[in-house]
């Protein structure tokens, strides 16, 4: 067991023995808007550790609700590319935080482990700091569906079989998402609102466009030999609401590109959250929201897997 994992270990059972850090229970700033409540809420693929994660508009999403369940779907730490090179920005901390603080006050917070996160797989069953972590989950609507919720790289054929073209697809994407910083950058300089090149460009390449459509129907066709009625997944990076054969599809998107989440509301419908659209591609930053968390320790990091750098989705 690496020193990290025992760290990581330690610090949560801590934290479940009742030693409770004390930002936990400080009020957060007070808001000008009114607070979204939501029966679920699903995010995956926030890729923290990584330059291309949007962390300050997803703190800005959390602030913004409240729910009664959180799914994590994977991917939400980005272990492959800190294996490579290290990088984590307090902004990245705060998501963690916020996440814990979600947890602290009632919401139950439930992490199912991605591809990208997959060190965590081996403690799937535990509890850390009221975050269950599993593989997989059932989730149940307000209207009595069945869902399957599942990160979904187990339906993704490039990163099962072919391994070394998922290692040269992750260098080419990861070169799309520095364009992407660099493009963004000019545009804040520009006073013009966040607008995603990488999610622009993936959706016009044909080859991707028909890759989504075989990985949308791969899970959904798992979902109905398993007698579910639907399925939520992440993965892709594509958020999506769709109809195969009496199963529905959903996929939750993205905090790299697109910025866009999953929401159940009391009668049972859901729908997707674009937070750049309803925000202008604005978030609120470090800068301009007053911390609530008086220089805060910072949280311990991740383990990180002894595997070589993978596909980005």
């Amino acid at each position: 067991m690496t020193s990290d994992v025992r760290e990581l270990l330690k610090n949560a059972a801590n934290f479940e023995a009742g030693a409770i850090p004390a930002w936990l229970d400080l009020p957060d700033p007070k808001g000008f808007r009114p607070k979204r409540k939501y029966e679920t809420v699903w995010i995956s693929d926030v890729h923290l550790g990584t330059r291309g994660c949007n962390a300050e508009m997803l703190v800005d999403f959390l602030r913004s609700i409240e729910c009664r369940t959180l799914y994590l779907v994977g991917d939400i730490v980005d272990g492959w590319r800190l294996r490579k090179g290290w990088y984590w920005p307090d902004a990245h901390n705060e998501v963690i935080r916020r996440i814990l603080k979600m947890a602290h006050r009632g919401t139950r917070v439930v992490f199912v482990a991605g591809n990208h996160d997959e060190m965590l797989r081996d403690y799937a069953g535990l509890t850390f700091g009221g975050v269950e972590l599993v593989l997989e989950a059932v989730h149940e609507t307000k209207d009595g569906r069945r869902l399957l919720v599942t990160h979904g790289d187990a339906y993704d054929g490039v990163v099962l079989y072919h391994k070394w073209l998922a290692y040269l697809g992750d260098q080419a994407y990861c070169m799309l998402l520095r364009a992407n910083i660099v493009f963004n950058a000019v545009r804040r300089r520009l006073r013009l609102p966040y607008w995603s090149l990488s999610a622009y460009m993936k959706k016009r390449v044909k080859n991707a466009v028909a890759y989504i459509s075989s990985f949308e129907e791969a899970v959904a066709s798992e979902a109905t030999s398993r007698g579910f009625d639907g399925v939520v997944c992440g993965h892709i990076h594509c958020a999506e609401i769709r109809e195969f054969g009496g199963i529905t599809y959903y996929n939750d998107g993205d905090w790299v590109e697109s910025c866009t989440a999953l929401v159940e509301d009391k009668s049972g419908a859901i729908s997707i959250v674009d937070w750049v659209a309803e925000t202008g591609g604005r978030s609120v930053t470090e800068d301009s929201v007053p911390s609530a968390v008086p220089a805060p320790t910072p949280l311990p990091a991740p383990a990180i897997p002894d595997v070589p750098a993978g596909v980005p989705a």
